[in-house]
């Protein structure tokens, strides 16, 4: 005999509030800032966070699969928006074989530094707009409480300071 299995517990009036409030936040955010993105800076969001990511790192280089992680995203997804930034000239791919194994790395170019540190002013102050300074005190709490979620999801929590190793990789691994 089966164990049955438990009956879903409801929201609460202030849980399901927070709820759709988060979902708003969640279905609505990402598109206002693409839309500045891509209308100030010709840059979709993707586009633009993995600029930012590889301006973080060692020797400003991940391998694809890294970025698909960073950006939660199928590699044919992360590759064909790697190949546009390419395409521009904002990053370089390049094909590598270590430890017996064959991968593709993405650097940021000159070119892709200089485009992201003139798009990063107005996406900056569009963010501290619509989510730092509304949230003001809050803003740190809340993040710290959202690292819950992203870690209950699987994802990596950490985020890295120009010049931080990436864990479990060297520079040019």
């Amino acid at each position: 005999m089966s164990e049955e299995a438990a009956p879903a517990r409801g929201l609460g009036e202030d849980e399901h509030r927070a709820w759709i409030n988060l979902v708003k936040v969640l279905l609505t955010l990402p598109g206002v800032l693409e839309s500045q993105l891509l209308r100030d800076s010709d840059l979709t969001l993707l586009g633009y966070m993995i600029l930012a990511r590889l301006s973080v790192v060692p020797e400003e280089t991940l391998r694809m699969s890294e970025i698909a992680e960073m950006a939660n995203g199928s590699l044919p997804r992360i590759s064909h928006a790697v190949a546009r930034l390419e395409d521009r000239g904002w990053v370089t791919r390049k094909v590598c074989t270590g430890q017996g194994r064959r991968f593709t790395t993405a650097t940021l170019t000159d070119a892709g530094r200089a485009h992201l540190l003139a798009s990063s002013p107005e996406h900056v102050t569009l963010v501290r707009r619509l989510v730092v300074d509304p949230l003001g005190a809050d803003f740190v709490p809340i993040g710290d409480a959202v690292a819950k979620i992203v870690e209950t999801l699987g994802l990596p929590t950490e985020v890295l300071k120009p010049g931080e190793e990436v864990a479990g990789r060297r520079p040019g691994d």
